[in-house]
Order: structure tokens, then sequence, then C-alpha cells
């Protein structure tokens, strides 16, 4: 395998419960880091949601290995931002037989 183009800056974010004043909790996105990766784009979705409609597109998300456990390796239900947009992680496996590179699949979801 030869070494992946990471051209995209991305922020690692991982969901924290926070106190919303009243007595509850509401979900809040904390940044973990920044990783430099490869996005590729799968075939798009699209699906009604409660108020909107949303498209679904499933992306292979390609980034330098951290060994299990680190701060820094990307795990499902943490979600990668680029600006506005944001890739929710479902799975993440190794992407070469040497460990050097991770695949991370991911969904954008954006309001259609």
């Amino acid at each position: 395998m030869s070494a992946p183009r990471l051209n995209r800056r991305l922020v690692l974010e991982e969901a924290a419960r926070v106190p919303d004043g009243s007595g509850g909790h509401r979900l809040s996105w904390v940044a973990r880091g920044t990783l430099w990766g490869r996005i590729e784009a799968g075939t798009g979705s699209e699906r009604a949601g409660e108020f909107v409609t949303l498209s679904s597109l499933p992306c292979r998300i390609t980034v330098r290995a951290a060994p299990p456990g680190a701060p820094s390796r990307p795990r499902p239900e943490q979600r990668f931002r680029e600006g506005t947009r944001v890739f929710r992680i479902t799975a993440v496996t190794e992407a070469d037989a040497d460990g050097h590179y991770l695949t991370c699949f991911a969904q954008e979801e954006v309001p259609a």
C-alpha cells in the first residue's frame, strides 16, 4: 500500500453530557484533537426526518494509526468535523497490514 495523501484537517470530537442548568443534561461535542485525513465519498441516499429531509453520504476516512486505547485513536460514536461538515464514525479498522493507517467508516448527514 502506498502512503495515502492526508490533505484534510479534521477535528476529532466526542459527545459529553453537560448540565443544562435545570437539573437535566444536554449533549455537547468536545474536541479531542486534530488529525489529517483523506475522505473518500460513497453513494448517497436521502431520508425523511421528523422536520427535515436528511441526505446521508457514506464515507471512508483514512488517518494515521494510533495504538488502541490512545485518545487520538478514533472510535465509533465519535465524529470528525471539517468546518461545518460533520462525519459520524460508525466503525474503525486498520487500513494496512503494517498498521500505519486506520480506515474510519463514517456517515455525513446534511439537511437537504
